[in-house]
């Protein structure tokens, strides 16, 4: 096992500088003949925040201290986790024509973009640090304990990412489904509302099965409360990691050898 591993780590050093390009192309190809360019990863956070604010705080009349920071906390990492998994989906897909040509191990796909929606994740934390100073948020110390959930996000994200991009290639139709998927699971991972007005109902109960839940509180437990991590939120957060990314490789381990006939 400790030398397959260090097979593995093997692999990935030597084709560190394809990754590293691929995050490079899909940065410019993303803000090409932009104005702005990266500030977009900054504005679109912001911009969706003030939209739901407007609608959800003043509507439905959440009590929820600094509810900017607390909607834009949860947006921040679910809108990571669904664009890192739906790019992985369709990345071995969309390097068709370089498969074909030469031969690169094909996990390198899903994990560039992984690492690329991480990246920009990161860029747009500035949004919540703009947000956090003009509503008069408290920095508390353990905000830097924050990217320990982000951290467990980006492996759980590429495992899920890992798991789909085999699946896509023999059953397309993922595509559309992950998609429908999404969004019933932005509406069940307590992002623009408190999970208080569910106290007993079945809907809390599914919620502490959903994964992100568990990621966006213990951000928010850093970000937000100033409190440190929880034994539940430490575990859960790493075991749905854990599983995610062995699941997640083994599937694409076994059919890799056939994307070839199907791409």
């Amino acid at each position: 096992m400790i030398n397959n591993l260090k097979g593995r780590f093997a692999m990935f050093y030597k084709y560190r500088f394809l990754l590293q390009n691929l995050i490079q192309r899909d940065i410019k190809v993303k803000y090409r003949r932009s104005t702005l360019g990266i500030l977009w990863s900054v504005l679109n956070p912001l911009l969706m925040m003030l939209v739901m604010t407007l609608v959800f705080s003043h509507f439905f009349r959440f009590d929820i201290e600094n509810y900017p920071v607390y909607l834009l906390s949860g947006q921040l990492l679910f809108t990571y986790f669904t664009e890192s998994t739906s790019m992985a989906m369709e990345s071995v897909i969309g390097y068709a024509p370089l498969i074909k040509k030469v031969y690169v191990p094909k996990y390198i796909f899903p994990l560039e973009k992984s690492c690329f929606a991480f990246i920009n994740m990161c860029f747009s934390l500035v949004a919540l640090l703009v947000v956090m100073v003009v509503t008069g948020a408290k920095f508390y110390p353990t905000f830097i304990l924050a990217f320990y959930p982000m951290a467990m996000l980006f492996f759980f994200s590429l495992g899920v990412g890992l798991f789909l991009a085999s699946s896509a290639i023999f059953f397309r139709d993922i595509i559309h489904l992950w998609s429908v998927f999404t969004t019933v699971l932005m509406y069940a991972s307590a992002i623009f509302y408190p999970t208080s007005i569910l106290d007993g109902t079945i809907m809390q109960l599914l919620i502490n099965f959903n994964p992100l839940y568990w990621y966006i509180d213990a951000f928010r437990q850093c970000i937000l409360r100033g409190g440190m991590l929880s034994f539940n939120h430490i575990f859960i957060c790493a075991l749905c990691a854990v599983i995610a990314l062995i699941v997640g490789a083994k599937v694409f381990k076994k059919g890799q050898d056939n994307f070839i006939l199907y791409i």
